[in-house]
């Protein structure tokens, strides 16, 4: 999506502060999603059995990492995008940490199908 911005907006000032604002809007609506699973998967393991409640705190605990990496992500590497602070090593960095908040993504989805589809 980015890269559409910076081909088809007038500047790449533009371009950039409208990536900015999408990238802050992804990371509170990451925010939000993540806190209402960690709220589902923590009151869903608390009324199963003992191996479906322990797949249940796995999958809390990449829920948790990707919340984590979504606010350094705001916090931490994009001040320094947008104060450009050596911008191919953060752009890198930020690029890595969503990377990170996919792959976590992926392995709870994993452990919940997972779970879910096994035997009650």
């Amino acid at each position: 999506m980015v890269p559409l911005l910076f081909a088809n907006l007038p500047s790449a000032a533009l371009a950039g502060q409208t990536a900015a604002r999408l990238f802050n809007a992804q990371t509170w609506i990451a925010v939000a999603c993540g806190v209402m699973l960690m709220l589902m998967l923590s009151s869903r393991s608390q009324s199963q059995s003992q191996s479906r409640a322990e797949g249940a705190a796995g999958a809390l605990l990449f829920v948790f990492a990707g919340l984590l990496l979504a606010l350094l992500a705001e916090f931490a590497v994009a001040p320094r995008i947008v104060a450009r602070d050596n911008l191919k090593l953060w752009h890198s960095v930020g690029s890595g940490m969503y990377l990170l908040q996919w792959l976590c993504a992926g392995v709870v989805l994993w452990k919940v199908t997972a779970r879910s589809a096994g035997p009650s």
